[in-house]
């Protein structure tokens, strides 16, 4: 390879397109196993797919998947599991086996290396990645040879196996027979073309898949029904993650009561995603008085200090609050997140009363893209999918503003180059 075609230097400098279209649509429609998927899909979602692609070097993958192992290590260490469940509802502290389908680890690129900016346990797109990825076309030099990457190689056999795996952690031995992926008003959604993919990926492998609005799901006679058949496994796509919501009592009774296996699951989302747990995994003191290993504790250096906001400390946050970050920590998508240099004093209002975090800002990377035939620049991030801490698939998401809209001319959902 030549030597300046770095992943930083391509960034800024390779402004081809990639993206086949015609060959994504035609991936997509066999896929979906559906005529016309692909144009219903772009058409309702202009700015879904970026026709570029993000390059990304082997070292920062490496220590991506090393911030990753790191967090999932410290959920092992009882210290840290006391700590977190703590602050968790009753219905997240039972452990019923499962580890939490397609985890999610969102990762802004800058010059000190990858910092992790979100954990997600209900992490989208990863089925709509996998074939964004296979509709790529050569450019720039031989960096073309790296659309192939690794991870891409045995997707949905790796998928099927994280769904039989979920299965046998909570019941031991044979296979579900019936999956539901579930949200409310599932055709809604805005990722609802993958849900479609994941039905029809676990269908060939065996796995009969339906998908089902969870307000419609009936707990009757200890078993979880969705249109009188009796569903074993749920891929929840839920963003009640404590299932708290009334509608969602039927779910909420089957998986307390082992009904059926649910995955992500609350006690999932109160190990690895609740907001809150960033107070801790950029603590290094609190990481050693669990007994997190040295190299483990290095690795989290990855994880920009988050501190809780409280009435004591929201005076000096204010003061400081260009440099942060705040989330709200029951929020999800990207909602109600502010950079502290946008603040107006009736949101701070809001924020101090608490209910948040405040993360030390890290710059989203930088993706140079040709726009209406001129240069143009947007920001960019990283997903890491995962099971059990190994990596599953990686993409980037394009974008203008505070955080991901998929509203950006240019922008959306961009495969990644591994150089």
């Amino acid at each position: 390879m030549v030597a300046d075609l770095t992943p930083e230097r391509l960034n800024k400098s390779c402004l081809c397109i990639t993206l086949d279209r015609d060959e994504l649509a035609l991936q997509l429609d066999r896929e979906a196993g559906e005529p016309g998927y692909f144009k219903n899909l772009t058409e309702q979602r202009p700015h879904l797919f970026s026709n570029v692609p993000v390059f990304l070097s082997g070292s920062a993958l490496t220590e991506m998947h090393e911030i990753v192992e790191a967090i999932e290590a410290a959920t092992q260490l009882p210290g840290y599991r006391d700590a977190v469940l703590a602050w968790a509802p009753d219905i997240s502290q039972t452990d019923h086996g499962p580890a939490g389908a397609l985890m999610g680890y969102d990762f802004h690129l800058g010059d000190e290396g990858p910092k992790l900016i979100e954990v997600n346990t209900n992490a989208g797109g990863a089925f709509l990645n996998a074939v964004l990825a296979r509709a790529q076309m050569a450019c720039c030099a031989d960096a073309a040879t790296r659309f192939k990457d690794r991870l891409m190689s045995g997707f949905a056999e790796r998928i099927a196996a994280m769904f039989l795996a979920e299965w046998r952690r909570q019941r031991g031995l044979g296979s579900p027979v019936t999956i539901a992926i579930v949200d409310d008003a599932p055709p809604e959604q805005y990722l609802y073309p993958e849900f479609v993919l994941a039905r029809e990926m676990l269908t060939k492998h065996g796995m009969d898949t339906v998908i089902g609005d969870a307000r419609a799901l009936q707990y009757q006679g200890n078993e979880l029904i969705l249109d009188g058949r009796r569903i074993d496994l749920v891929y929840n796509r839920l963003v009640d993650f404590t299932l708290d919501r009334p509608e969602h009592a039927a779910l909420r009774a089957a998986y307390q009561n082992g009904a059926a296996v649910v995955t992500p699951n609350p006690h999932n989302h109160a190990l690895l995603a609740n907001k809150r747990n960033l107070t801790l995994l950029s603590d290094p003191v609190a990481l050693s008085a669990f007994g997190l290993s040295l190299p483990m504790r290095k690795r989290l250096t990855g994880v920009p200090q988050t501190r809780l906001v409280t009435p004591a400390n929201a005076d000096q946050l204010w003061q400081s609050r260009k440099g942060l970050f705040f989330k709200p920590l029951s929020g999800h998508g990207s909602k109600a997140v502010y950079r502290g240099d946008k603040l107006t004093k009736s949101v701070w209002a809001e924020i101090a009363r608490g209910d948040y975090v405040a993360q030390t800002f890290a710059a989203p990377g930088q993706r140079m893209i040709r726009l209406d035939g001129e240069a143009a620049s947007r920001k960019l991030d990283v997903r890491l999918y995962t099971y059990k801490a190994e990596p599953l698939l990686v993409a980037a998401r394009l974008y203008q503003g505070q955080t991901t809209n998929f509203r950006t001319p240019g922008g959306g959902f961009a495969p990644v180059l591994v150089i």
